[in-house]
């Protein structure tokens, strides 16, 4: 388990490792600011220091609540934020939360996934010391580095989604009657979670951008300008998965009638068949029938079977070749009519 982390930056962007979070509290008021990086916490551990912060009992809440949508509340002392981050792993999407508390002189984050490590702090320190000399020093400016890192996780899910999408299109064309219909489902599910998460972060961006927190100075509301426009193409994206997965449903769904109309026609072409066949020898069954009777011979005579019998014989013949050609009149005809 990742142990929770506390670092003083100074103005030259150097991270400073903290012991604790009293010697972090103590540094609160010297040049700088101080990043509280909380890695699966306890309540009381956010409690014990919430009163220095001035963070609100409900955001504290709300950070170990799975259930809460992105969202930026504002308070006199801080801003909170709640952000997702996107895992897409074996058709699983993972929809976890970051949450993020901003302040004058301070940024606390809360990780219960593990999002933060060694090697990604010193990619934080090393964008921190490149950065320009007036935002070094400023908590916001780290704060949009890691939604910046945030949003770069969230585009290799969509990616994963994309690529998933193009499979399930290509088994569908492949073999779309052994096609099982529960793929494009999950599919859809796993895009509208991203769907909502976005649209709900597409509006927590818009807030910081018209300048709604007081702790995110006018020098860097361009930065996170440029986070809001990857979460909007990322949105569009969704939009455009969503639709794709509308229409390979249809696809499916039309295929699957056209097999089965396909299937109806041979049936009939099958049954027209047989009833063309059972149309001729009906009359030439009852014919037989006749001409097998005892009556018959007696009727025609005994001697004279060697001619009666052939002649009855081309009658059945020319009964069935009429009503043969008869019968394909009658189709013509009803097919000229429809």
């Amino acid at each position: 388990m990742t142990e929770s982390k506390f670092f003083h930056i100074t103005k030259n962007g150097k991270l400073t490792h903290l012991k604790n979070s009293k010697e972090a509290i103590s540094k609160l008021g010297e040049n700088g600011f101080v990043w509280f990086l909380f890695c699966n916490p306890e309540t009381f551990e956010i409690e014990e220091i919430s009163d220095k912060l001035g963070l609100h009992t409900l955001s504290i809440e709300d950070c170990f609540d799975d259930e809460q949508i992105p969202k930026m509340d504002e308070f006199q002392k801080n801003t909170y934020i709640l952000f997702n981050s996107f895992t897409y792993k074996e058709k699983e999407l993972a929809v976890d939360e970051i949450n993020l508390f901003l302040g004058e002189n301070f940024i606390l984050t809360v990780d219960r996934i593990g999002l933060f490590n060694h090697l990604i702090i010193n990619e934080f320190e090393q964008k921190v010391i490149l950065s320009p000399e007036e935002i070094k020093s400023e908590p916001s400016f780290l704060m949009h580095i890691i939604l910046d890192y945030i949003v770069d996780r969230k585009f290799v899910a969509i990616e994963a989604i994309e690529e998933e999408l193009d499979n399930v299109e290509d088994k569908m064309l492949e073999n779309p009657s052994d096609f099982n219909l529960a793929e494009i489902q999950i599919l859809r599910k796993n895009i509208l979670s991203m769907r909502k998460s976005l649209f709900h972060e597409r509006e927590l961006l818009i807030k910081v951008n018209r300048k709604d927190s007081k702790f995110i100075p006018d020098k860097l509301i361009l930065y996170y300008r440029d986070i809001y426009d990857h979460i909007t193409k990322f949105f569009e994206l969704t939009e455009t998965h969503r639709d794709i997965v509308t229409s390979l449903t249809d696809m499916h769904l039309s295929i699957l009638n056209n097999l089965m109309a396909r299937s109806a026609n041979k049936t009939n072409i099958t049954m027209r068949r047989l009833t063309l066949i059972t149309t001729i020898f009906m009359p030439l069954t009852l014919l037989s029938g006749i001409g097998g009777m005892s009556e018959w011979s007696m009727i025609t005579g005994p001697e004279n079977w060697r001619i009666s019998y052939p002649m009855f014989f081309l009658g059945m013949l020319m009964i069935g070749v009429l009503n043969f050609f008869f019968l394909k009149w009658l189709d013509r005809r009803s097919s000229k009519d429809i």
